[in-house]
Formats: C-alpha cells, structure tokens, sequence
C-alpha cells in the first residue's frame, strides 16, 4: 500500500475559477470573503456609491481605514447602486452567474432587492448563499441592528470577561464577528463539497448571537453540570488551578497552567519547589482551587526573578503549558511558533504598504501572498463588461 506524502510543489489555489459575490459590510461576510478569496476565489465585492462603511470607520485619511485594509485585499470593486433598477439588475445578473454569494444585511433588506436567497436560489440551483445575520431571520428580534458587541452582551460572553466584582468587559477585539466569518467561509466550502457530489448548492444561513453562544459551548457544559451560574473572575478557572493564572516576572508577565496532578508535580520540579506537591493544600485539584491565593503567592515567589522568555522556555522543557504575555510590539513572524510567513504586505493606492496576519491555515503546496485593496468601484467597468458580453 502507498501513501500520499505532502508535496512543496506549487499546486494552483483550491478554489482557482470559483466567483464569489460579496453583498457585505463592516466585518463578517467581508472577512469570509477574503478567506475565500486567499484560497483562490475570484471575489466581486459589490460596493453602493460611498462605500462600504468600513472604508472609513474610525479613519479619516483616505479609502482604506483599519478594518477596510484587514478584510478586503485582493478583491475586486464594483460600484452599483441598489436603489436604482439598473443597479439592482447588475448585481442580480452577477449573483446569479457566481458559485458563491456572501451577505450580511439586516433580513429582509435584499430581498427587497431582489437579492434575497429565496429569490436566487431557485434560478440558480448551483448556488451557494451564506448569509449572516445578528439575531437570525425570524420571530422579534430579527429585525433588530446588531453589531459583535450586541452579541457579546446578549450571548453570556460579557458577563464572563472581565474582574469578580466589577462591571462585565467586553472581549478585546470584534471576536463574535471573525468566529462568524470563520463559520460563515466553514460552511459555504462543506456546501460546495456537497455541490460537487449531488450537483445542488444551498443556503447557509447564521447569526452572530448563535455563533456567540456556540463558542461558549465548554462554559455551557460546566453550567448544565454543576449548577452553578458561571462568573467573570478575570484570569484564573473557577474549577480548576493554577489555569490561566499570570506570573509577574522580572521584564513582564507569563500565563501558565498545570492543573492535573502529574503536571502540577511537574511545576513544582521545574521551578525548584518540590516540596510544594507534597503540601496538603495542593495535593489535588480541589485542594489547590479552595487554596488558590495561597498557591499563587508561592508559585509567585519561586518564579517572578526570571525574565518571561527565560522561564517560558524552562517551563516548556519541563512539559509545562505557558506563554509570555506579549503586546502587538513583541509578536514577530518566526517567533514563539509563529510561521515566518504569515505577515503578508497589504498595498492599496497612494498608501505605504502595511503588513498584517494573513490566512493561518498552511494548505499544502499553497502560498501567503501579498494582496492589494481595491479603489471603490476600480472594477466596475471590467467586470459589467464581461457581464454583457
């Protein structure tokens, strides 16, 4: 019997010859749309007269602010404008002839263009339609504006993050909006595989609340379990230690968990203390949970002399999870695991080119490659043409 073995022969980009219509803003169907497109997709982003909104949110200095310039490399621009027919025609006509349709509008605003999936979807029985939504396309609250920081706080998320006794904090970044284009581009590649065996696209639908909730599936266990109300206590588990404790060192901080037993004696050795496995406060789990203050002040003591890379690396031989607690300053490509090329330049007109993470997935015989930004409507002309032709 053979086995295949990975190759580091350049192989053409997965979804080489697969167009995709993107009807979206801001951040979730946007930032699917590039994954699809950084494997290969042909994406058409279809833009009304000023713009997607993220062009300019929270900048001022030219078309391709932060979250513009993040999700948007390596598209194409079409400006149309939906309140008129012929704009709404246009996109009909390119949505129809695409693979792929991505949207992430307020349900039922498409369909009054008549872009909506159950419009689409019976004239074009090949196509795939994902769409997001915040709170789902049916029943009251459907009709509701809703952003990653609605879903955070109606999810459970906010009431999680953040210190005991204080108010609940926000996660740092729009973390609802990118899990939902993570599903979103999951779900438009398993309908296109299932299109590739019964010749049949389908809808993919979800909203930003589920995708919220879903991610705090692991919480939810905990809860359904023991009973007890899950509470924000900032860094540390409330069942188990040390987990995700931070150790203040000589040049900053470490996060580290050796909760089971055996990893915890580990520890204990790694850092010249074994005496401390054998304390009845930490003999087990339990026992070092109801003595965590207790516990962390030693372990504290015994390691905040070393410089945060020293002991990481100590920590590491002795089969310890940890990790510095870096700023964006400190995280470099080829570091600390990081691959070499994940950092890819970013180029957009009349703008020194920036360098952000690009796909983490390493696809065998696939490169990162550098994107650039599209000009609001830069393809208008090319792509309509060929539309008519």
């Amino acid at each position: 019997m053979t086995t295949s073995q990975p190759t580091s022969e350049k192989a053409p980009p997965p979804l080489q010859g697969l167009r995709v219509v993107e009807l979206g803003q801001y951040i979730a169907a946007p930032a699917a749309g590039q994954m699809l497109a950084d494997l290969g997709a042909d994406v058409i982003k279809i833009e009304p007269p000023g713009g997607d909104a993220s062009r300019r949110v929270g900048w001022v200095h030219d078309d391709y602010g932060p979250m513009f310039s993040a999700y948007n490399r390596g598209k194409r621009s079409v400006m149309l404008d939906l309140r008129g027919t012929e704009g709404q025609l246009q996109a009909r006509r390119l949505a129809l002839g695409a693979d792929v349709v991505l949207a992430n509008s307020r349900p039922g605003a498409l369909e009054k263009l008549g872009l909506g999936a159950d419009q689409l979807l019976p004239e074009a029985p090949r196509l795939v339609y994902g769409r997001v939504s915040a709170f789902g396309q049916t029943g009251p609250a459907s009709i509701r504006a809703g952003f990653d920081i609605a879903a955070q706080a109606e999810s459970g998320m906010m009431s999680l993050n953040g210190e005991a006794g204080r108010d609940p904090v926000r996660v740092g970044y729009t973390a609802v909006d990118v899990l939902a284009a993570h599903s979103l581009a999951t779900g438009v590649l398993a309908a296109l595989v299932r299109r590739g065996i019964t010749g049949r696209g389908a809808l993919v639908d979800l909203s930003l609340i589920d995708v919220a909730i879903s991610a705090l599936t692991y919480t939810w266990a905990e809860y359904r379990q023991s009973g007890q109300m899950p509470m924000r206590r900032g860094n540390g588990q409330p069942t188990v230690a040390p987990a995700a404790d931070v150790i203040q060192t000589r040049d900053g901080m470490v996060v580290l968990s050796a909760y089971m037993d055996e990893h915890f004696v580990r520890l204990c050795k790694t850092i010249g203390r074994p005496e401390l496995a054998q304390d009845p406060r930490f003999a087990n789990n339990p026992a070092r949970v109801s003595h965590r203050t207790e516990l962390m002040s030693l372990l504290k003591e015994a390691m905040s002399h070393f410089d945060s890379d020293a002991l990481v690396d100590m920590l590491a031989e002795g089969g310890i999870v940890s990790g510095a607690i870096r700023d964006m300053s400190q995280v470099r490509p080829g570091h600390a695991g990081v691959s070499a090329d994940l950092f890819v330049d970013v180029h957009a007109s009349g703008r020194t080119l920036i360098n952000i993470p690009g796909l983490p997935i390493n696809l065998d015989g696939i490169q990162r490659r550098p994107g650039r930004l599209p000009g609001l409507g830069e393809h208008t002309n090319e792509v309509l043409a060929n539309l008519e032709s």
